[in-house]
């Protein structure tokens, strides 16, 4: 099985040398990903796209799965199936031709480019006139068009065997993975940072991947699930890293000393000092968000800016201008969104006010009073995987009690809820419900505290939406405590 990768187009037009490179690291590059998946994979570089020789021995469903493969690898515009037949003359290419392409070019403009190579009778413009008269003869709704053809057809005559063109199917595109440099993202459960982080990737970016873990392990384990899912798919010519760095104790420290208005700015900040030095560690130039304008508070030009002025390095935000719809979209594309889906994208401080043209002076005033021996011990803590072993070792999220009524919660015996919500939350709309002891232990709080209650009574963890109490729930029972669960609903 032989194929054609033809090139993106923006590489064809740069200078001879940069084409050069970037056709090199794309065949290195096909290589590193067919060796994982067979053996005995060609791969040959080209001026105008590159060929790969698959064995004959296949089967079908793997083949189809080869191909599959080849359409999702950064640098390829179009992944043409090709098969070599014996021509020696201008009746026999028209012979092969014509059957294949005229379907293609019924009610529409072409023209036929050709390639040849060899001793033949003919030339190649030869060629192409014959080829064209036998498709107008074959096809006479069909029209010649030199200048602005709607089909070309490519044909390519190597001495005397002709490539005919069985399928094509569109590439990704970009620049080949790595000819850019690398960047490190950002990367959470929803459809945004897996979105951002694929188009890095779609040019040419060699991108690691950075978490901050609010939730516990069920909040990792969906991360690395969809960070190795994008890993895999879209970039495992690759190796890269998975940074996860825990941040419950930075959230616990800014809902403890920040005020309620700038809670979000102040932990976006906390978050790109920590990259910061994690990308040092690594010698990366550039950081990756998902960030989208105005879709959140943080996310306004004021409150970006303040976030981008705590950052040593540039923050690269391809999603910037993009609508949600758009964004899902493309993680339904890119086969993201359905793990957005099954875990809502959390975060861990949420201002009841919050600002959304933060004053730079009280954002600063606010940060004096931050215990910043918190966040160094967190980016200390960080732990490093590599993107080949992110499933590694990974159990599935176990299961805990919910319950979804008030109704369930009154034939309990030996039960208490506990509201994890931060105290300004609580404040603002306090959880009563008759018959039931609540206790008030605010999430950053809980995993230290959760040891030290009763024993002989089973807890039910409550939160506006659910997430976190959920995550929290699951997180002790992975510390071995088998009596915590989750009130869904107090009303």
């Amino acid at each position: 099985m032989t194929y054609l990768l033809k090139l993106h187009p923006e590489i064809t037009i740069k200078s001879r040398s940069v084409r050069q490179h970037m056709i090199r690291c794309l065949a290195s590059n096909v290589r590193n990903i067919l060796r994982k998946q067979i053996e005995g994979v060609r791969v040959k570089g080209g001026w105008d796209a590159l060929r790969v020789s698959l064995p004959n021995t296949l089967p079908e469903g793997r083949i189809e799965e080869m191909e599959d493969i080849l359409t999702r690898i950064p640098g390829i515009h179009e992944v043409l199936a090709t098969q070599a037949v014996p021509c020696s003359s201008l009746d026999e290419a028209a012979a092969w031709i014509v059957p294949h392409w005229k379907a293609a070019i019924a009610r529409r403009r072409f023209r036929v480019r050709a390639k040849r190579r060899g001793n033949h009778g003919f030339s190649s413009v030869d060629l192409e006139r014959h080829l064209g008269s036998a498709l107008l003869a074959a096809e006479p709704t069909a029209r010649v068009d030199l200048n602005h053809p709607e089909i070309v057809v490519s044909v390519e005559l190597t001495h005397h065997w002709l490539q005919l063109i069985r399928s094509r199917r569109p590439g990704l595109g970009g620049y080949p993975l790595g000819v850019q440099g690398q960047a490190l993202a950002l990367v959470s459960g929803g459809f945004d940072s897996p979105v951002a982080a694929w188009r890095m990737l779609r040019r040419g970016i060699k991108t690691h991947y950075l978490f901050f873990n609010l939730g516990g392990p069920a909040h990792e384990s969906a991360v690395r699930e969809v960070t190795h899912h994008l890993w895999q798919r879209y970039s495992a010519s690759h190796n890269v890293d998975f940074t996860s760095v825990p941040f419950e104790e930075v959230v616990a420290e800014i809902l403890r000393s920040i005020p309620d208005g700038l809670m979000g700015v102040i932990l976006k900040r906390m978050m790109v000092r920590a990259a910061n030095r994690v990308a040092a560690r690594k010698g990366i130039l550039a950081l990756v968000t998902g960030d989208a304008i105005a879709q959140v508070s943080s996310q306004t030009l004021t409150n970006l800016a303040l976030i981008d002025a705590a950052s040593e390095r540039p923050i690269l935000r391809p999603l910037l201008t993009e609508d949600k719809q758009e964004i899902i979209d493309t993680a339904r594309r890119i086969d993201t969104a359905r793990f957005a889906e099954q875990m809502p994208e959390y975060c861990g401080v949420i201002s009841r006010r919050p600002h959304t043209r933060a004053p730079a002076d009280k954002v600063l005033a606010a940060e004096a009073d931050f215990d910043f021996t918190v966040l160094d011990a967190a980016i200390e803590a960080a732990t490093v995987t590599r993107a080949s072993r992110l499933l590694v070792g990974q159990r599935p999220p176990g299961e805990v009690t919910i319950v979804d009524s008030l109704a369930t919660l009154a034939r309990m015996p030996a039960v208490s809820v506990i509201d994890i919500r931060p105290p300004g939350e609580r404040e603002a709309a306090p959880l009563e419900i008759a018959d039931v002891p609540c206790l008030a232990i605010p999430f950053y709080e809980l995993q230290d505290q959760a040891a030290t209650l009763p024993g002989n009574r089973e807890y039910l963890l409550y939160c506006d939406q659910g997430v976190m109490s959920r995550m929290q729930a699951l997180h002790l029972k992975d510390r071995g405590m088998e009596h915590f669960g989750v009130l869904r609903h107090a009303c």
